[in-house]
């Protein structure tokens, strides 16, 4: 989970959206709602929500706060950061989850994402939002991936494409809340509060969902120890430990190279390569790269959305500031199609006539993710009016409500017990380092060509346009999402019919 997203939903769609959210979590006898999951599942869609608020909320202050802490140059900093620190933390996060079990890393991943929002909102430059955007990411990295080894405890197969459902659908009222929120309290009281404010709103998700999980789904699961009978688990592995370093630092120096256009950034460049390489292939699936058919290419293809996708989204609300001077509350609400239209389509996959068409399903979806991607720049033309822009946007998270809630689903059911931790760390290190990568080349072409002089409403002296800066970002990124519909072709195991639904 950018992670991590801005997610904002259209009044008029709105309620269908959440007719469907409704269906999937009152399912009859035996579903996530019943008895026995009912406060768990509760409780963990209250987390998700509060993630939720937060995303689409700080995504839409982003602009204004780069502007304000002259940084705009450094704007995709403000999104890799975040995505740089939580590739460590959904390393830790696997061993943790999988050696202890996930209550740890789960409170302990909300505290350090409570920390990170305090840090940022009293930031006196871009540097320190920065840096707390990276300990906002650390936490962020711990939560998803103990999240996702809950689903794989506390969950029979059957239920778990209506809970991943459940979690898309509690994007739906922050997708309309969070922007409209964020928004006025930027224009009225100022940036810093949208990040000062939302470690109120922790306390509430916590209470509901830890006592459940600690009920659950807490403790060791040791595969040497089946029977619970109090054998130490085992130890942390080191190795793993340090790859997950290895690509965090990697990364960065990428992300930093990418920024500085010198032709002394090569040296940082050829550094990160030489440790990013290699520590991303000791902990990714063998065959990830060349999309083996099975788990490789579910893991790739997670990446390859994802990071397409929120790359291209973390320019959209920027776009719309600098290009077409709307206020930040307008661009956040331009995409409200997004939260709802995302939460249909992870819905629609979690119907249980949709199963043995996944695969197709899949690659239907990033074409969707493909086609909205690159329609974005088409608004920069004076021309063509914004509100299609919202209409496209709300069709990409279609696609996407269905990618990453199959991705979800199809990793679980590839993953024994004992391994959900490590390979949930995997999907997530996919998307994360994806989403890090693919934003350092977007935010260099957007540097190269200009795009860190861009104005825009409020900024006082607008100092020029410059559209080829956004075409830059967004027309590679739709390629690669192209690139997702082929790989999800490759979900299933070679002589595997499509009625298995890999």
């Amino acid at each position: 989970m950018t992670a991590r997203d801005s997610r904002d939903a259209d009044v008029a769609t709105a309620p269908a959206a959440s007719e469907a959210a409704a269906s999937v979590l009152d399912r009859p006898e035996g579903g996530v709602l019943s008895k026995p999951y009912r406060a768990l599942s509760i409780g963990m869609v209250s987390v998700v929500l509060l993630i939720a608020f937060e995303a689409t909320a700080v995504g839409t202050a982003m602009p204004v706060a780069a502007r304000e802490l002259d940084g705009v140059s450094l704007y995709a900093f403000a999104f890799s950061a975040y995505f740089t620190t939580s590739l460590f933390g959904m390393v830790l996060a696997g061993q943790w989850a999988d050696r202890r079990g996930p209550l740890g890393p789960l409170s302990g991943g909300m505290a350090a994402f409570v920390a990170g929002l305090l840090l940022a909102g009293a930031a006196s430059g871009m540097w320190q939002f920065i840096l707390g955007r990276a300990v906002q990411g650390l936490g962020g990295g711990l939560v998803i991936v103990a999240l996702y080894v809950v689903v794989s405890r506390a969950y029979p197969e059957p239920l778990r494409p209506s809970i991943m459902a459940a979690f898309a659908a509690s994007w739906v009222v922050p997708s309309v809340v969070g922007p409209l929120v964020s928004g006025t309290v930027t224009e009225h009281m100022g940036w810093r509060w949208v990040f000062l404010g939302i470690p109120l709103l922790v306390a509430a998700p916590l209470v509901l969902a830890l006592p459940a999980i600690r009920r659950t789904a807490s403790g060791p699961l040791d595969p040497d120890d089946p029977d619970g009978s109090g054998a130490p688990a085992a130890t942390f592995d080191r190795r793993r430990i340090r790859l997950a370093l290895g690509i965090s630092l990697g990364a960065g120096l990428l992300q930093y190279a990418g920024q500085d256009l010198r032709w002394l950034s090569l040296v940082p460049a050829v550094l990160g390569a030489a440790v990013l390489v290699p520590s991303v292939l000791g902990l990714l699936p063998r065959g990830t790269y060349r999309a083996a058919r099975g788990l490789p290419s579910v893991v790739l293809l997670r990446g390859l959305a994802a990071g397409s996708f929120i790359a291209a989204e973390s320019f959209v609300p920027l776009m719309l500031v600098a290009e077409r001077d709307l206020s930040p509350t307008t661009a956040g609400l331009t995409i409200a199609a997004g939260g709802a239209t995302w939460a249909l389509g992870s819905y629609a996959q979690s119907r249980p006539r949709m199963e043995p068409h996944r695969g197709r399903l899949v690659a239907v979806g990033m074409v969707l993710v493909a086609a909205s991607i690159a329609y974005a720049p088409a608004v920069l033309i004076e021309a063509v009016p914004v509100w299609t822009l919202a209409v496209a946007w709300g069709v990409g998270c279609l696609g996407m409500g269905v990618v990453i809630a199959s991705t979800s689903v199809l990793l679980l059911r590839l993953s024994p017990p004992e391994d959900a931790g490590s390979n949930s760390a995997a999907l997530q290190i996919s998307d994360g380092l994806s989403n890090t990568l693919l934003l350092a080349v977007g935010g260099a072409a957007f540097a190269a060509l200009g795009g860190g002089a861009v104005g825009g409403h409020g900024a006082g002296e607008a100092t020029g346009s410059h559209p080829a800066a956004f075409t830059a970002v967004f027309l590679p990124m739709a390629a690669v999402a192209l690139v997702g519909a082929w790989v999800g072709t490759r979900l299933r195991a070679r002589g595997e019919g499509e009625t298995s639904g890999t």
